[in-house]
């Protein structure tokens, strides 16, 4: 009797095996770390570490436990390293925010300040919810390939999201000069963080279908093989689109955050670094084009166009339009290579009643905690995003659906694109945006929605990672491929 093999998805996945043992290993480990800063943080801030400070890392312990537990069964082959990364991240900024929310209150209510109140709660919260939705996404899609026969539908839901926010008067969309929001009473949603996830999933299928085409050279230039100009209509239009953005929801941010994982994932399609080259041309010369109208005319320009000023001049006026940046600048100045230590920073005096780094919970929270981490903490913690990112680039090498590839680099790239944009902006080096810290900041929509996409990494990790199946007596065929986005990648030699 012969033992056959039955095709395979990937030559690695051949040897893969569940390392879900490692996953819980690596998330204990993350939550001892979180439970270590939390310690620091009471003991720095109030010279003792009270009998509950261990409360608050128990209960998100709890919640990335219980997500652990559902990847254990819905996702068995998913990679081990990803979730407890992000409950690092997370767990650290739940612990600022308990941070902030002890340092907001008079040094004699501290020891007894609730657990069920202020920023930090609510951060569980949505951390609770975010979970939720992870482990929702990947009971509901099976396989990473169901995304794409929905293509022009999330593309569609994409782009209304992404525009609904513009449409609206200032009132129901405007948060400090950005018009980000959709506001109604007390709640509030940003739709971006999501219309980025249903875009990813149709720039991936139409890539998948238009590569060649897009692939095709019509010069080479300085080594350089540039696409053919009817080609380009694309780019274009998503460039067009990324403009618009800029302008009517003031936000650089957003635009550079479309307009770049959409490039990005056409040169991961056609491996032409030409794209790149055209997309950065087109971004950079659109957005100087818009802060020249922004100095001469004003108008829809004009808030882009304070900005850059504020950017080339922080000092210009520090006490107003350059407050956040010349804080967030001071602070981490001030840090040296290990920081003020964990909760001895001045995110908040009490003195004052007021935070020195304005929202030091949101968009600024990488400044203020990085005054008390240093340059040391700092930079691990960009050692954590960039790990996730090359995770979820692995992903992408791993599976063999072209569809897969394209979405798991994308996911991948634009997580950290994000990272780029929010502490380009808080360290000087772009100028500030509407972003936020992925899982690190308050806030629900960008808590969510990043968990949503770590969830289809994991996803995709499972099919990329699964072995293969044994049979007797001879092979199984590959499942049916029904359209060219199924259809595995060909290395030829």
């Amino acid at each position: 009797m012969t033992v056959a093999v039955a095709a395979v998805p990937s030559p690695v996945s051949a040897v893969r095996r569940p390392r879900r043992g490692t996953e819980l290993g690596l998330l204990i480990l993350a939550m001892l770390v979180v439970l270590i800063y939390s310690a620091a943080v009471q003991a720095g801030l109030m010279e003792r570490i009270t009998p509950m400070f261990w409360l608050p890392v128990a209960v998100v312990f709890a919640i990335f436990l219980s997500v652990h537990i559902a990847v254990r069964f819905l996702a068995p082959h998913a990679d081990p390293v990803l979730l407890p990364t992000v409950a690092l991240i997370n767990g650290l900024g739940v612990a600022f925010l308990r941070r902030l929310d002890l340092a907001a209150a008079p040094p004699e209510m501290r020891e007894q300040l609730s657990l069920f109140t202020g920023d930090a709660i609510r951060q569980i919260q949505w951390t609770a919810a975010a979970a939720v939705g992870a482990v929702l996404l990947l009971a509901l899609i099976r396989d990473h390939r169901l995304l794409s026969r929905y293509a022009y539908t999330l593309g569609l839901v994409g782009i209304i999201l992404v525009a609904t926010p513009a449409l609206l008067p200032s009132r129901f969309s405007e948060i400090n000069g950005a018009k980000l929001w959709i506001l109604l009473g007390g709640f509030s949603i940003q739709p971006g963080e999501f219309a980025k996830l249903a875009l990813l999933s149709f720039f991936a299928y139409y890539l998948v279908t238009k590569r060649e085409v897009l692939s095709l050279a019509s010069r080479r230039f300085l080594g350089i093989d540039f696409p053919r100009p009817r080609d380009l209509g694309p780019v274009l239009v998503i460039w067009g689109l990324s403009l618009l953005i800029l302008v009517f929801e003031k936000d650089l941010g957003t635009s550079l955050m479309f307009f770049g994982m959409f490039v990005v994932t056409v040169y991961i399609a056609t491996e032409r670094a030409s794209w790149l080259i055209i997309g950065l041309l087109l971004f950079f010369g659109g957005a100087t084009v818009a802060w020249a109208l922004g100095e001469v005319i004003g108008g829809p320009f004009s808030n882009f166009a304070s900005r850059v000023e504020v950017w080339r001049q922080p000092f210009a006026d520090a006490d107003d339009a350059g407050l956040q940046l010349t804080q967030s600048l001071l602070g981490l100045g001030t840090a040296g290579i290990f920081g003020a230590g964990p909760g001895n920073g001045l995110p908040y005096v009490p003195q004052l009643d007021r935070f020195v780094i304005p929202l030091v919970h949101s968009d600024f929270i990488f400044a203020g905690i990085g005054e008390e981490i240093g340059l040391f903490g700092l930079t691990g913690l960009l050692v954590c995003y960039l790990l996730i990112v090359i995770r979820g680039l692995r992903i992408g090498i791993m599976v063999r659906d072209s569809f897969g590839k394209l979405l798991a680099g994308g996911l991948a790239f634009t997580l950290g694109l994000q990272v780029f944009v929010i502490i380009g902006g808080v360290t000087g080096l772009i100028p500030l945006t509407g972003q936020t810290t992925p899982f690190m900041s308050a806030g629900g929509s960008s808590l969510v929605a990043n968990w949503l996409l770590v969830a289809l990494l994991l996803r995709i990790s499972d099919a990329a990672r699964r072995p293969a199946t044994l049979t007797v007596g001879g092979s199984v065929p590959p499942p049916p491929v029904s359209t060219l986005h199924e259809a595995p990648t060909e290395v030829i030699p």
